[in-house]
């Protein structure tokens, strides 16, 4: 009995939360997805530019590490 309670109610919870979603997603002015769009177009551009300086603060390392791998290589010739 406990167990049937308990799914009857938890469905009746999922309906209601299904039931919800598209009517807010209706409600949404032009202005609104219009700013929703450039919030997240903006957080894409963020994000891009966060990745390339890493991408470009590996490469300068890694650069680096050739630059001195190389010297220490021509000093014991050196020798």
């Amino acid at each position: 009995m406990k167990r049937t309670a308990a799914v009857l109610l938890l469905l009746v919870f999922s309906l209601s939360f299904a039931l919800t979603l598209p009517a807010q997603a209706q409600r949404m002015t032009p202005e609104q997805n219009a700013r929703q769009s450039r919030k997240a177009a903006k957080k894409q551009q963020k994000m891009l530019k966060k990745m390339n300086k890493r991408q470009r603060k590996a490469a300068k390392r890694a650069d680096k590490a050739g630059r001195k791998a190389a010297k220490k290589a021509n000093r014991s010739y050196r020798g």
